[in-house]
């Protein structure tokens, strides 16, 4: 079950309001959100007491990105245990609830593996959940030391890549403390050279249908004092023509074992456009987002969204519900193509910034190495 209530987005900075966190309340714990499909409008936090409404708040995408979706999904499965619920139904039910973010499903092992082996040890369900939450807040915190890492390597590739200083960097989608445990991934990075005084500009893609980077990444520059500009996605390619991208910065919600990223749809043309006039083309992703497990980018799930994405247009202080309840800008009876997401080939990738260095060239030994070096240090894959 979800509730919600809103707080006042005045002079806050994004990080006042944490896109998630834990609460013990008198009648037990739940997992509060922050209503991502409300901003930039109104701040409106949704308490989750069940994996249920956890599943319903990653569906509507009130709760979205890919480091933060993995951090909710290990704590979905913690409150599954705390409040009694099915532990192994919870974790299946989050896992499927986006399949492309394969951060969802490591979080949630994580969690789940935690509890199932301190109740197989001590014996009680309960101590299994303390340890379930235990994890969640483990990988929370990484998370965010991660962000922190990732922001200093991306500057430090960015400066390498163009000395000089006076970035023009071009994002895609929403890549900043709304999708983390810290500050964020690709946007991190653009955030670390505007208070290094090394960002010029931040090229800001709306990122149709659901307009993630004119509410959200706008809304969090603004936030943090950033030069920044918004255009159409279809506006792109008239940019890197009057040369005007230096870089461009991108998250990822599933990186393949031969480095094919899949990203929020529409950033594979701009790697084609990145290639074409000769611009860095930077992903930006925790090692969690690499998948070993799927070989490439053809065995990659794209998830399909509802079509009323494309033939309305949501108000942005409604709540995305899942009915079509938009203002048409269709024909009715318009059926429409809507993944969420498209796969770029790592020949079109620079680099792939993690929080363990930069990868460059991006090639199927190098990211097994990385993989490697984090499971040999205890992370469970």
């Amino acid at each position: 079950m979800a509730d919600q209530h809103a707080q006042s987005g005045e002079d806050k900075r994004p990080s006042e309001t944490p896109a998630i966190r834990w609460e013990e309340l008198p009648e037990g714990p739940v997992l509060v959100l922050l209503d991502q499909t409300r901003l930039p409008a109104e701040e409106v936090e949704l308490v989750c007491t069940d994996a249920s409404a956890l599943v319903e708040a990653i569906g509507s995408l009130a709760v979205r990105g890919a480091p933060l979706l993995g951090i909710a999904g290990a704590y979905g499965v913690a409150l599954a245990a705390a409040r009694g619920f099915d532990v192994e139904d919870a974790a299946n039910a989050l896992a499927g609830a986006r399949p492309t973010a394969v951060n969802l499903s490591v979080g949630v092992r994580r969690a789940k593996a935690a509890y199932e082996e301190e109740t197989a040890k001590s014996g009680d369900p309960a101590q299994g959940a303390r340890a379930a939450l235990a994890a969640a807040r483990q990988l929370h915190r990484e998370d965010a030391e991660a962000s922190a890492r990732m922001a200093e390597h991306g500057l430090a590739l960015l400066d390498e890549l163009l000395p000089g200083g006076g970035h023009r960097v071009l994002t895609h989608c929403n890549t900043g403390s709304l999708v983390s445990g810290g500050e964020g991934t690709a946007f991190a990075v653009a955030l670390a050279g505007h208070r290094a005084g090394r960002l010029r500009r931040l090229w800001v893609d709306e990122t149709r249908p659901l307009l993630q980077g004119a509410r959200l990444t706008a809304y969090e520059a603004a936030r943090n004092g950033m030069a920044y500009t918004l255009l159409t996605d279809n506006a792109a390619g008239s940019l890197f023509a009057a040369g005007e991208v230096d870089a461009v910065l991108i998250g990822a919600d599933r990186i393949a074992a031969d480095g094919s990223v899949a990203n929020k749809v529409g950033s594979y043309p701009l790697a084609v456009l990145a290639r074409y006039h000769h611009v860095p083309f930077i992903v930006v992703a925790p090692v969690t987002t690499v998948d070993l497990e799927t070989p490439d980018g053809a065995s990659i799930e794209v998830e399909q969204r509802p079509g009323f994405e494309v033939t309305e247009v949501m108000a942005s202080q409604a709540p995305v519900t899942g009915a079509g309840t938009g203002t048409p800008v269709a024909p009715l009876g318009t059926q429409a193509y809507n993944p969420a997401f498209d796969v770029t080939p790592p020949e079109l990738v620079t680099a792939i910034v993690t929080e363990e260095g930069v990868v460059s060239p991006v090639t199927a030994d190098a990211l097994a190495g990385l993989r490697g070096k984090v499971a040999g240090a205890g992370e469970v894959v």
